[in-house]
Order: structure tokens, then sequence, then C-alpha cells
């Protein structure tokens, strides 16, 4: 039970990030329509993948609401809305043992691809601007950011003399996984 109150917690505390980041953090945004990143605003994202699914999603669903609460464009907000299936998918990757690298990498790629696909009613089938500036462009923010939350993780986890996969977990969870494939 301890573990579900530790989990409900940083759902809340990164979901709150998740909000705040688009809000607050306007000058660190690159707005190229219908491309648009903001330095950072996946970075709760990453580190609620590192802590389960359901975070994931939870966050997931709070960075939605915080480009929607911001006043971004219907694209942005939808494009925001992908964290939700990127953010479970690559929570499970890590469930599964993938290296955080491995996982961000293949996410990335998941991710455009979703950004692409949700700005299709908006802009239409523009190929360059499906692919290239939406798809490419959130790929490569998607990774900018995952190297940001390594960082930010690496760093925690240090100071807690743990790894970035065992930092949120308890102790009878450490006992359950293995080391991430490589």
């Amino acid at each position: 039970m301890r573990d579900k109150t530790k989990q409900l917690v940083y759902a809340a505390l990164l979901t709150a990030l998740a909000i705040i980041i688009p809000i607050q953090f306007g000058f660190l945004k690159v707005y190229i329509p219908p491309f648009s990143a903001t330095l950072a605003a996946h970075v709760p994202m990453f580190i609620g993948i590192l802590i389960s699914p359901m975070v994931a999603v939870v966050v997931g669903i709070g960075s939605t609401l915080g480009f929607l609460l911001a006043g971004m464009p219907m694209p942005v907000v939808f494009r925001a809305a992908t964290h939700i299936l990127v953010g479970f998918i690559g929570a499970k990757f890590i469930e599964k043992n993938i290296s955080y690298g491995k996982m961000s990498f293949i996410t990335a790629i998941i991710h455009g691809g979703a950004e692409a696909l949700v700005v299709i009613p908006f802009i239409g089938l523009d190929i360059f601007q499906l692919l290239i500036v939406t798809g490419v462009g959130g790929a490569i923010h998607h990774l900018v950011d995952s190297g940001l939350a390594y960082g930010i993780v690496n760093v925690m986890a240090k100071g807690r003399k743990k790894t970035i996969y065992t930092i949120f977990k308890s102790e009878e969870e450490k006992v359950e996984n293995k080391e991430p494939i490589r």
C-alpha cells in the first residue's frame, strides 16, 4: 500500500510540473506552426516513465491540460496529448528492463510519428509540415528533453547512492527488478 501512496505523490508532483512548464516557461518556446517546443516540457513525462506506467499516463494528462490552460493552439494541445501514449509505452519498456537510452530512442520515433498524425486534421497532408517540421522536430525535442531528464534523475540517484532505475523503487521492488538490457 505504501508504494501506491508514493506513486500517487510522485504523480501529483510531476503533474503539477507538467502543468506549470507550458504556462510559466513560454520564454523557452520555439514555435514554427504546427511545431512548437517548450524546453523541458517532456521532463516530467520521462521521470514518470521511470516510476510506473500509471504515473506516466497521469503526467501525460497533466501535460495536455497544461498546454490547454496555457492557451496554446489546439494542434499543440493535441500534440501534448501524445505524452499519454508515449509515457505509457516508455514505462512499459522500462518495466521490461530496456535501458533508458534505448527507450528514449524508440519512443522518440513513436512520439514524432504520433505528433505528426494528430496534426493532420489541422494542417492536412502537407508532407513537409507533417514529417519534417512536426515529426522530426518532435523527435529531436523528445531526445533533448530525455537528456535533461536523465541528467536530473542521475544527479538525484547519485546523491542517494542508487541508479536511475531504483531511485523511485522500494526495497521489495528493487529485489524483483533485474539490470536493464543495454
